[in-house]
């Protein structure tokens, strides 16, 4: 990992101020090539049949993809941007929270693949299982930031 210092409160500010946030995501673990978050399902993630969004599941998935494929990289140089997401919707869930559970599947110089299986959190059943490509693109050097 790029980042063996980031902490939960360092990624999760990092939600502030985005859809993530909106959407009331939550970072609760970080470790090698892994990435966990958890989503409220409510009337933020409804979709008008009372049921959780299948948009509101990719967008958990693509902020947990996005933010592990961040750490794997010097982000002062790089930028993780994603190139293509797929979900398959398999269980629908009213309520509580669900989980989303990202891991590496291929982490390259300029490409980047994770995995992200979204379980509800009380069942353990899962909802929803998508894959992230993302690309890595160096920063142009006048927008080089500081870690």
């Amino acid at each position: 990992m790029s980042h063996p210092t980031a902490d939960l409160a360092q990624l999760n500010a990092w939600c502030r101020n985005t859809l993530g946030e909106h959407l009331g995501i939550e970072i609760t673990e970080v470790g090698d090539q892994l990435l966990v978050g958890r989503m409220p399902v409510d009337h933020r993630t409804h979709q008008p049949m009372g049921l959780l969004h299948g948009g509101a599941s990719v967008a958990l998935a693509e902020t947990l993809g996005s933010i592990g494929a961040a750490l794997q990289v010097d982000v002062r140089k790089k930028a993780c941007v994603g190139l293509e997401i797929n979900a398959n919707h398999l269980k629908g869930v009213h309520s509580g929270w669900v989980v989303g559970r990202a891991t590496a599947i291929h982490v390259g110089r300029s490409t980047q693949v994770w995995e992200i299986r979204i379980t509800h959190e009380e069942t353990g059943v899962l909802v929803c299982i998508s894959r992230i490509t993302m690309a890595v693109i160096d920063l142009p050097a006048s927008s080089e930031k500081k870690a």
